[in-house]
């Protein structure tokens, strides 16, 4: 009777560098990969000289590949879940994957490494003592303003996630509700060459993003430690 484990498997956020030891050994033994896209885990593990029969699971099939997948990790020993980048689950897909797992019984191990989040926080140079994670916005206008109107009652380091196409908008979208003054601080790229701490006001860090063109991969983060007792 097999013994099955499923692995939950942090990869690079952009510099393959970041893979762990552990992790790369996990991914080379296991049974078959699970992964959000076939392009970006077949770059992953032809990078590393792996190869492995990948199932997709991502946003579009979660629920009905997570069921047929449940099914052939009972038949298996080792079977590891990849996102895109960085830490699956985590904003990504495989949660129902995982409760299934674990409703079957089905040992389910993390195996830790890049993550675009502590990646930005640890070098923002904000008041990490507490901090919030907001996660995504809303690509609806109006629904946007209105989440960051919410976030004037935190009083701490958020945490703001959204599309590169989107990271001006959100930025003019930060001064004309949150003010231009606000302190905030954007983690672009993070591991790649192109790494970039912008930091100042809101209303700076807009400028320098709109002189740059920048339309990459970011991490925004919102210092409301500032604000208390202001609001």
């Amino acid at each position: 009777m097999n013994n099955p484990t499923l692995y939950v498997v942090s990869t690079p956020i952009g510099n393959y560098q970041d893979l762990t030891i552990r992790a790369l050994n996990v991914l080379k033994e296991s049974d078959f990969i699970i992964c959000e896209e076939y392009k970006e885990a077949s770059r992953l593990l032809n990078h590393f000289n792996l190869k492995k029969e990948l199932f997709a699971l991502n946003e579009h099939n979660e629920k009905e590949a997570s069921e047929e997948l449940i099914s052939k990790i009972k038949q298996s020993n080792s079977v590891s879940l990849i996102s895109d980048c960085g830490t699956p689950i985590f904003s990504d897909p495989g949660a129902y994957l995982v409760n299934l797992a674990i409703e079957n019984q089905i040992k389910v191990v993390p195996v830790p490494g890049a993550s675009s989040i502590l990646a930005a926080l640890v070098g923002s140079g904000l008041n990490l003592d507490k901090f919030h994670y907001y996660g995504w916005l809303s690509p609806k206008k109006e629904i946007r303003r209105k989440q960051l109107q919410e976030l004037k009652r935190r009083k701490y380091t958020t945490v703001i996630l959204d599309t590169p196409y989107r990271l001006i908008t959100l930025l003019e979208d930060v001064v004309n509700i949150l003010g231009s003054e606000i302190k905030i601080v954007l983690a672009y790229e993070l591991t790649t060459p192109d790494e970039n701490f912008i930091r100042g006001s809101a209303k700076e860090v807009l400028d320098e993003a709109k002189s740059k063109n920048l339309k990459g991969e970011f991490v925004l983060l919102l210092d409301r430690t500032e604000t208390k007792g202001k609001d």
